[in-house]
C-alpha cells in the first residue's frame, strides 16, 4: 500500500528529503559545499550538502541530483567540537559525522528507520559544484516591497511561530492573506524539490498590493512546538493565531484579511472559516471537498494508474487500500488496528517489518483524522467568499471530483459567492505538467503557473476593492 500524503513527497533510500531551516552551535568553519555518495542496494546516490553561516551557526540544504531533488532544507545543523549532525524531521533521520583534522571531510553514517549506511562528504572548492536546475520564478533582489521576519504566539498551544511578512510599497492599510502549507512538516516557503511555491506566490501577491504572511509549521524551522503529535486541529489553531497576528498589524485592513491554503492547508482553511473570527475570504488550492477516505482511495488509484500499473493490479490495490482504511476507521484501538492491517499486508506478500511500519503510519492521530475528515457539513457553514482551484493533472486531489463538490457544498448553505475552477494541465503544485506524477516536480523549471497566479490575483482584487 503506497504511503502517500496529500502533497506527495520524494523518498531517497535512507533520506526523506524534507524540511527546514537549521539550528547550530558555534563551531569550526563548515560553510561551503560538501559532496559524497550513499550506497543503497547496489545503487550509487550522489548527495550534495550546502552549508551557510546563519545567526552564529549554520543552515543548510541538500541536493540529490540523480533524483532531480534540489534545495531540500535540512532541519538542523548541530555542531559540537568536531562532531556534526545534520537532522531531518520527516521521518526522523540524520547524518552523524566527525570533521577530519584537516577540515576537508565529514566522515560518518546516514541513519534512518533503525538502519545506517556509511557516508563521507568531502568539501568542494568554491565554484566547482554544478548549479541546480533553473528556477526562473524565484524572486530576486532588489524587491519592490518590504520583507520582515516575524514571530507570533499561539497562546492556546503555548508556542511561538515564525514566518515572513511581505508588505507592499506605498501607504496602507492593505488587504492581507495568510498562506497555510500542505501536509507534512513544511517550511514557510513550502519548499519541495528545489521549488519554493509559497515564496513565489507571496512575491506575486505582494506586488499586486497584498500583505502576505507565510510561516514555518510548528516544530519546523524557527517555529516552536512539535510535529510528533500534530493533527489538523493543531493546524487550525496555528492558522487562527496567524490571522489574529496579521489583523493586529497597522499596515493591514482587518476586515479584508483572508486565508489561502494548499492541499491539507485548504482543509485547515475550511475548518478555520467555520470557527469564530473567520477569514474574510477563503482560497483553496488543491483542497479536498469530499471525505478523506475517498480522497486517499482515489489518490492511490490515480497514482498507480499514472505510473503504468496493470489495470488488474490497480483494482486489487484499490480494494486493499479501502479495506485497510475501513479497518482503521472501525477499530479505535491502535494495537488492534495495527494487528489487522499487518495481517492484510502480509497476505499480499509484504514482510512483517514493512507491514508493521505501514500499519503504524496509518494509525497515527493525524492519519486517523484525515481518513475521518468529512467536509460536507463544514462547506455549508462557510459565509465568506470562496475560490477553489484544482489542476486537471493533480493526482493527489482529483479535480473532477473535488471542484464540483466545493461549489455544491458552499452553495448548499446559501453562500452564492463561490468560484470553483479546474485549471487545465496543472499538477498538485500548480505547475504546467506532463504526467502529474511527483517524479517530474523537480524536473520542471516552472514553480507556479503564471495563469494560476493571475486567477488568484484577479479574484482577490475583485473581492478586496476599497
Amino acid at each position: 500500500m503506497p504511503r502517500i500524503r496529500l502533497l506527495a513527497r520524494l523518498s531517497l533510500f535512507f533520506l526523506l528529503c524534507l524540511p527546514r531551516l537549521a539550528e547550530a552551535q558555534s563551531a569550526p568553519p563548515l560553510a561551503g559545499d560538501w559532496q559524497g555518495s550513499l550506497q543503497a542496494g547496489g545503487t550509487d546516490i550522489p548527495l550534495i550538502v550546502h552549508l551557510r553561516a546563519a545567526d552564529g551557526g549554520y543552515s543548510g540544504t541538500l541536493d540529490s541530483p540523480k533524483q532531480q531533488a534540489y534545495g531540500l532544507p535540512i532541519a538542523a545543523v548541530i555542531v559540537r567540537a568536531d562532531s556534526v549532525r545534520l537532522r531531518l524531521t520527516a521521518p526522523a533521520a540524520q547524518f552523524a559525522a566527525r570533521l577530519s583534522a584537516d577540515g576537508k571531510q565529514l566522515v560518518g553514517a546516514w541513519q534512518q528507520g533503525g538502519r545506517a549506511a556509511p557516508l563521507t562528504l568531502s568539501k568542494q572548492a568554491a565554484g566547482t559544484v554544478a548549479p541546480g536546475p533553473k528556477r526562473p520564478q524565484e524572486p530576486k533582489a532588489p524587491l519592490p516591497y518590504r520583507a520582515e521576519d516575524v514571530t507570533f504566539s499561539n497562546a492556546q498551544a503555548g508556542i511561538k511561530l515564525a514566518g515572513t511578512l511581505t508588505l507592499p510599497a506605498g501607504k496602507g492599510p492593505f488587504p492581507a492573506v495568510v498562506l497555510v502549507t500542505g501536509s507534512g512538516p513544511q517550511d514557510r516557503d513550502e519548499t519541495i524539490f528545489g521549488h519554493r511555491p509559497f515564496r513565489v506566490l507571496a512575491d506575486y501577491l505582494t506586488r499586486r498590493g497584498f500583505v502576505v504572511l507565510r510561516y514555518d509549521d510548528r516544530g519546523v524551522g524557527l517555529s516552536g512546538g512539535s510535529q510528533a503529535t500534530y493533527t489538523m486541529t493543531d493546524g487550525v489553531a496555528d492558522a487562527q493565531a496567524a490571522l489574529a497576528y496579521l489583523r493586529s498589524r497597522p499596515e493591514v485592513q482587518r476586515q479584508q484579511t483572508g486565508l489561502l491554503g494548499h492541499s491539507e492547508g485548504a482543509m485547515i482553511g475550511l475548518q478555520t472559516a467555520t470557527q469564530p473570527n473567520p477569514p474574510a475570504f477563503l482560497i483553496s488550492l488543491a483542497g479536498p471537498a469530499v471525505r478523506g477516505l475517498e480522497v486517499m482511495v482515489r489518490q492511490n488509484e490515480d497514482l498507480a494508474r499514472a505510473a503504468g500499473l496493470p489495470a488488474e493490479q490497480v483494482t486489487a490495490n484499490r480494494a486493499l487500500n479501502q479495506q485497510i482504511y475501513m479497518t482503521v476507521l472501525q477499530t479505535p484501538d491502535n494495537q488492534q488496528a495495527q494487528t489487522h492491517v499487518v495481517g492484510l499486508l502480509k497476505q499480499v506478500g509484504m514482510n512483517a517489518a514493512q507491514a508493521q511500519q505501514q500499519a503504524a503510519a496509518v494509525t497515527t492521530a493525524w492519519y486517523r483524522q484525515l481518513l475521518a475528515y468529512n467536509p460536507q457539513p463544514l462547506l455549508a457553514q462557510v459565509k465568506c467568499p470562496v475560490l477553489a482551484l484544482n489542476g486537471s493533472k493533480d493526482l493527489q486531489v482529483a479535480a473532477s471530483v473535488n471542484v464540483p463538490a466545493w461549489e455544491k457544498g458552499i452553495r448548499a448553505g446559501g453562500n452564492q459567492d463561490v468560484t470553483a475552477q479546474e485549471l487545465p494541465g496543472l499538477n498538485h503544485l500548480f505547475q504546467t505538467a506532463r504526467t502529474g506524477l511527483s517524479d517530474e516536480y523537480g524536473q520542471l523549471e516552472e514553480t507556479f503557473a503564471p495563469a494560476a497566479l493571475a486567477v488568484i490575483g484577479d479574484w482577490l482584487a475583485r473581492h478586496t476593492k476599497k
